[in-house]
């Protein structure tokens, strides 16, 4: 039994043969605003009453009327809400075993209570009937106070300790459990970096009460005194922000933007090849793994991805007037796509490494499409260097590869031989590319992306080449001169 259960109760329950396990939603207020009979089974003296907290109006009425079990002291001493939940359920089920119990929440028994599931799972366990009482919830009087019906606009309701991301605010939004001021301070700048500072919120305090208290101002103007046990956020609809608000924007840019509304599947593609290679180009730039981040580039990384974004959102948004496309039949295609590829994660294969994935990928792949070749799905118009990756990877799947690089090394080595003795112009050809395929090849067995590179390798060509500008004439420079300011420019380097 638990110590903090008063003498009387356990005296007056001990040894009952007729237990009764009932939860009570005591609603969002004063206990007035309750049906009689749930009144009175509150202040039955033949149960005893666990309460989860006195900190709310009704529960508090209770306290000060006949004696009660609180939680409170779970919230005080244990760090964490998962363990007050899973010890409250605990020492509810603890007064069963001597008596008839009651366990009263606020609101109602159905929202937002995560000690009553646990009850529940410990009742069945056990084989004892569980009877609720429900109750009014906070999201019924808060949607009262804000005049807000669920079936006209939509209504979402979130935890504020648990936001999502992406972060939806396209229906009337309520969150709650804004109730330390931690996670008021994390949600009010959530909300400021999605709709802006001067973007109006309220903030209902009490919701149900008698002391009931609504707010709507900018959100820059709230902060985290706000927190409080029953505090809930409001959120009017708002066009649609984050992934939604990209497709929201493109379909309207179809429908009004002249230029929008002329382009076509093809007349993008040039459009696709562009805004790709251009983040290819910011991805190029971030520091290696492990070294700390610079943020500079990742802002341009950001810019870069979201022009990619644009240009996948602008081919849905021109095929969905057709029925041809649709957002969420794309998104779906891919979750099947990874999910159908990755057995090693929803299903049953092991993988133990990154080459036990590919093999796996691979042959999940051949299997949904039923290929033929070892070269079937390599795009016919990748950029060259990247297509011949494609092809060896393709190789090494069937294990027609070395194993390891120094054996490239020297192949290379040969391919250069043959192409210092090539004397025609389609021998030089035909030796180059075999110098350029080898290459390619090493890169592989390095782990390096041949076209990250010679990305790199040409930014930095060009990068000491404009020092080199600001330093002289290169036009006018003498050889000496220009290999004077290009160890010059190696140096400035560092």
């Amino acid at each position: 039994m638990d110590p903090s259960r008063g003498h009387h109760a356990a005296s007056d329950h001990r040894g009952s043969l007729n237990h009764r396990l009932v939860i009570v939603g005591v609603g969002p207020g004063e206990l007035d605003r309750l049906p009689g009979s749930t009144r009175d089974l509150l202040l039955d003296p033949t149960f005893c009453l666990v309460v989860r907290t006195t900190s709310h109006p009704g529960l508090a009425q209770l306290a000060a009327t006949r004696e009660v079990v609180s939680g409170d002291d779970l919230y005080e001493s244990l760090n964490d809400f998962e363990s007050v939940y899973d010890r409250l359920a605990a020492r509810v089920m603890g007064y069963y075993d001597e008596g008839p119990v009651i366990f009263a929440v606020p609101g109602s028994p159905s929202v937002g209570e995560f000690t009553v599931p646990r009850i529940r799972r410990l009742a069945a366990a056990r084989g004892v009937p569980v009877e609720v009482v429900g109750a009014e919830s906070f999201i019924d009087a808060v949607c009262a106070e804000m005049g807000i019906d669920p079936l006209e606009h939509g209504l979402q309701v979130l935890d504020g300790r648990d936001l999502p991301d992406p972060f939806p605010l396209h229906v009337p939004t309520i969150i709650a459990q804004v109730d330390v001021p931690l996670i008021a301070v994390d949600v009010l700048s959530r909300l400021a970096e999605l709709l802006g500072d001067e973007a109006p919120i309220t903030v209902v305090t009490d919701a149900g009460g008698e002391k009931a208290r609504i707010e709507t101002r900018p959100v820059r103007d709230f902060d985290s005194s706000i927190a409080s046990l029953r505090t809930s956020l409001v959120i009017e609809p708002q066009r649609p922000t984050g992934w939604l608000g990209v497709i929201d924007i493109m379909r309207t840019l179809r429908r009004e933007c002249p230029w929008d509304a002329e382009q076509t599947h093809h007349s993008l593609i040039a459009n696709l090849t562009e805004e790709a290679a251009e983040l290819a180009e910011a991805l190029a730039a971030l520091p290696a793994a492990g070294d700390e981040p610079d943020f500079g580039a990742y802002a341009d990384v950001e810019e870069e991805l979201g022009d990619v974004l644009l240009q996948v959102i602008f081919h849905v948004a021109i095929g969905e007037p057709s029925g041809a496309l649709r957002a969420d039949a794309v998104a779906q295609t891919l979750i099947a796509k990874l999910t159908g590829r990755h057995p090693h994660v929803f299903g049953d294969e092991l993988a133990d490494n990154a080459e036990d994935v590919l093999e796996v990928w691979e042959r999940a792949k051949a299997a949904e499409k039923g290929s033929r070749s070892l070269f079937d799905g390599v795009a016919q118009h990748l950029e060259p260097l990247t297509k011949a990756a494609k092809v060896q990877e393709r190789a090494n799947g069937v294990g027609f590869d070395w194993d390891r690089a120094d054996p490239v090394f020297a192949k290379l080595r040969e391919e250069i031989a043959e192409l210092a003795g090539a004397e025609t112009a389609e021998e030089k050809l035909h030796e180059l590319g075999d110098v350029l395929f080898t290459v390619v090849n090493l890169a592989r067995h390095l782990n390096i992306g041949p076209e990250l590179a010679l990305r790199t390798a040409t930014q930095r060509f060009e990068r000491r080449l404009k020092w080199m500008e600001s330093h002289g004439d290169l036009a006018a420079a003498t050889n000496s001169d220009l290999e004077r300011w290009w160890e010059a420019a190696k140096d400035n380097e560092g």
